[in-house]
């Protein structure tokens, strides 16, 4: 049997092909969200999946993970699978899940996500048995880079930040505030513009202040997500670039309110595929 492994978020798909002797390769196209992308736009990252043509014609199980893969739009993502491999099994399901399954494989945990959005569930060793909502950018995905870029942003422009952190935020990115609202209120994927000024915020955690703003946007995360699930006694376990650049601030937070880290992975492909593939 070969598989086709599939973590997609809204920036990146990774995914891992394992062929029948246990050999793994790996690429990426960009993000796929059957819920934010015209089948249109799916079907083309599809179709630029390079894969051999050996890979496609042979015994194929594919699991997609991705952002947005919650009925009805699972079956609109599995159509789509099956019409690029016509001949394949295919499973599609939350990247929540796929988290889970990396984070906690047959263990009971909390599993979490941190990278441009936010999510986390209750897993019981085989399936998520409870769910927060992450409701988005607008309204929740606390701790996520998207809303660490939006509170930064508030921040500064309001001026609840020092002068000093405000003209080192425009001598470094170059913004001005025409810029921002033009990013953010006219130009597509706001999100993903507030995410990508999180680096700023990596090069200067070691300040006070913006130490400070981590672990209130994180203790947020873990009060208004974490503690709904009544399970202080479980370990806590991430995935994503958020939680893992962050990893100091975001188990200090996590003590704060209570609760212990477990995992924390960059990408969960590797123990995914390991999971699916044991």
């Amino acid at each position: 049997m070969n598989y086709l492994i599939a973590d997609s978020g809204g920036t990146k798909t990774s995914w891992m092909f394992v062929d029948g002797e246990g050999r793994r390769s790996l690429t990426e196209t960009l993000g796929i969200n059957p819920v934010r992308d015209h089948e249109t736009d799916i079907a083309e990252r599809l179709e630029s999946l390079n894969l051999s043509p050996a890979a496609t014609n042979c015994e194929l199980k594919i699991f997609f993970y991705g952002a947005g893969c919650l009925p009805p739009y699972s079956q609109q993502m599995a159509s789509l699978l099956t019409r690029r491999f016509p001949t394949a099994q295919i499973t599609v399901a939350s990247d929540l899940l796929g988290a889970a399954q990396a984070l906690c494989g047959s263990q009971e945990g909390i599993a979490c996500i941190l990278g441009t959005g936010s999510n986390s569930c209750l897993y019981d060793g085989r399936s998520i048995v409870k769910n927060v909502s992450p409701l988005g950018y607008i309204l929740g995905d606390e701790g996520s880079g998207a809303v660490l870029g939006r509170n930064l942003i508030g921040d500064l422009l309001k001026g609840q930040m020092s002068h000093t952190l405000c003209q080192s935020f425009a001598d470094e990115t170059g913004l001005t505030p025409s810029d921002i609202i033009e990013n953010v209120y006219r130009r597509p994927q706001p999100n993903r513009f507030l995410a990508s000024l999180v680096p700023f915020l990596d090069r200067h955690h070691m300040e006070s202040e913006v130490h400070d703003f981590l672990l209130r946007n994180f203790r947020q995360f873990f009060r208004r997500n974490v503690a709904l699930y009544r399970r202080p006694d479980l370990p806590v376990s991430f995935v994503g670039g958020i939680a893992y650049s962050f990893r100091p601030e975001l188990a200090e937070a996590a003590r704060s309110e209570g609760f212990q880290i477990g995992k924390t992975l960059l990408r969960p492909i590797e123990a995914m595929t390991d999971f699916l593939t044991r």
